[in-house]
């Protein structure tokens, strides 16, 4: 079955993509050309819209985003991150109709502390995340770093966590998910807050 994306869907969601790139760079989770965001465009097959590769992350355009395939592979548009396939892999695995992907000290310093993964609980920002804020636990999944992204895939598939839209990379960063760029973009926040706390504990 083909998918038909216009330029200007394309366009669309590079705008949508831009701004939130923006604000998370503007918090300085994006320095430099890191981090990356997709917005699922289609299912069946499943087209995603990815920030293009190399690019400063507070100064993109609604013409910095290329369109992938479900292997993460370019469509149209240019040069992909080159953690596209990843972002794809979370797409079918979840469901999560936009994916983020942002550096924090937070992040690779507690993952560093705690590989076996970072449990919250009794904290009301669990809110934030669709949880309870008392008397459960929930556990942020961390896995080992790899350049391979199918094996990266492997890794958080098998260590993911439902209740938690997101997953430590050691020594790397976080990826989180929602149903649209808005809700990955609260999730990222509370779980960055999350992970702010931990660090602020120890």
């Amino acid at each position: 079955m083909s998918v038909d994306i216009s330029d200007f869907d394309l366009a669309e969601a590079g705008a949508v993509l831009a701004a939130e790139s923006a604000r998370f760079a503007s918090f300085g989770w994006m320095r430099g050309t890191s981090g990356n965001l997709s917005v699922v465009l289609a299912r069946d097959p499943l087209r995603l819209a990815v920030t293009a590769s190399g690019h400063d992350k507070g100064e993109l355009t609604a013409r910095d985003v290329v369109l992938v395939d479900g292997a993460g592979a370019a469509v149209a548009g240019g040069r992909p991150s080159a953690e596209a396939e990843l972002h794809a892999r979370v797409a079918a695995l979840t469901g999560a109709g936009a994916v983020v992907h942002v550096h924090t000290v937070a992040s690779v310093a507690v993952g560093h502390r705690s590989p076996e993964g970072i449990v919250f609980r009794d904290v009301e920002m669990l809110k934030g995340i669709g949880q309870p804020a008392h008397d459960v636990e929930v556990t942020l999944p961390v896995i080992a770093n790899s350049q391979d992204m199918t094996v990266l895939g492997d890794r958080l598939e098998a260590a993911r966590e439902p209740r938690m839209p997101a997953v430590v990379v050691a020594g790397h960063g976080l990826y989180v998910w929602g149903q649209s760029p808005r809700q990955a973009r609260h999730h990222t926040e509370v779980v960055e807050w999350l992970l702010e706390l931990e660090l602020a504990r120890r």
